[in-house]
């Protein structure tokens, strides 16, 4: 499998947009259109996957927020990671003229059919953080670099443990992402790149023997749908059939804030502490109950994506193509979707730590000192 095909399979993500109230999946979708955009109250459709995940909540509100800034009528739509809903809400959309579809994609490799009705009418589509996959019919993309979140992550845990200088051994705990999420492959391959020679020195002990053999072999520590209760259970599992008679983990390395929320609670309740009791443990995506905990010392980074600058490049290419001017990308070849590599356009993830919240995550706005219990 090529480089490029590998990043095409880690991006699946949708965007689409629909314009009609559909079901109990919606939020926040009445159209609202502004007048001072410029954007004459053409139909954009956003399409997040759920709302059980912050970060896509607070995506569908920032890409609303810009959008109808820029004068345009806009649907967000969430489909509570159901496919099939999904795919309607597109469908709908279609039929009702949206002139973009904006999707993060619930399985990018499902939306060939649909995204040809699209482009029978001219509408164009932006995959949004997820490439989707096996269609033509995708224009463009909008993503972070996911491989690097994981190399950051992976590099946080060789740092604070003095890998380099040939410290160890040290018990270690892996966990990826859903299985049926392309980009979880992409964060535990840029983490695997970093520690597998530190597993293979074993320098890092994986106790419960649970690190994949191969990258190919990433699901098997996937955690499906990303959910905090099951992350929290396996975990326990793992605390109470390998951790008895003293032994201690010392490190976790988890893909996501959602999964670390879940991995936290279960050290809690196995007696670990905030301090130097507490394994090195990561995650992503600055959660807010995530950010708490890096304040109280119970996980000790997170991998920040600015969903607003996401949000804000995403609106900026779509009224670039409503104007019918260039649209911005930085990266021209190295997505692959399988059919054809997507014009994609990517922004840098950050590593934020306790002693950078304040100047990283609440000077920028993104959390406010009460937010965190600050003030």
């Amino acid at each position: 499998m090529s480089v490029t095909w590998k990043k095409a399979a880690a991006y699946a993500v949708g965007l689409g947009l629909v314009l009609t109230p559909l079901a109990a999946c919606s939020s926040g979708n009445t159209p609202a259109g502004g007048s001072t955009g410029g954007g004459s109250g053409q139909l954009v459709g956003v399409f997040m996957p759920t709302t059980q995940l912050p970060r896509w909540n607070r995506d569908g509100d920032e890409l609303k927020k810009d959008l109808t800034a820029n004068g345009y009528k806009v649907s967000v739509q969430f489909a509570d990671n159901k496919n099939d809903t999904q795919i309607s809400q597109i469908e709908t959309a279609i039929n009702d003229n949206a002139k973009v579809l904006v999707i993060a994609s619930i399985d990018g490799t499902t939306l060939g059919p649909t995204l040809e009705k699209a482009a029978k009418k001219g509408i164009k589509v932006i995959a949004y953080d997820r490439l989707i996959l096996n269609t033509p019919n995708v224009d463009y993309y909008a993503t972070f670099d996911n491989e690097k979140v994981g190399t950051l992550q992976g590099q946080f845990i060789e740092t604070q443990l003095g890998l380099k200088d040939g410290k160890g051994p040290f018990n270690f705990e892996a966990f990826a992402g859903s299985p049926d999420d392309n980009n979880a492959r992409f964060f535990f391959k840029g983490a695997y790149d970093v520690l597998k020679p530190y597993v293979d020195s074993g320098k890092l002990v994986s106790v419960s023997n649970k690190w994949p053999k191969t990258l190919d072999d990433w699901k098997s520590i996937g955690i499906l749908g990303w959910g905090s209760d099951k992350a929290q259970a396996e975990m326990e599992n793992r605390l109470n059939s390998f951790y008895t008679g003293g032994k201690k983990v010392q490190v976790v390395l988890s893909p996501n804030d959602s999964l670390a929320l879940g991995i936290s609670k279960a050290l809690q309740n196995a007696g670990y502490t905030a301090g130097s009791d507490f394994p090195v443990l990561t995650g992503q995506d600055a959660d807010q109950a995530n950010t708490v905990n890096i304040l109280k010392g119970l996980q000790s980074m997170t991998v920040w994506k600015d969903t607003r600058a996401l949000a804000q490049q995403t609106s900026k290419m779509v009224k670039q193509i409503l104007d019918g001017t260039t649209v911005d990308v930085n990266n021209k070849t190295d997505y692959n979707n399988g059919n054809k590599a997507v014009p994609s356009y990517l922004l840098d993830p950050q590593v934020v730590t306790k002693d950078t919240v304040q100047s990283i995550l609440v000077d920028s706005g993104f959390w406010t000192k009460k937010d965190l219990g600050l003030s």
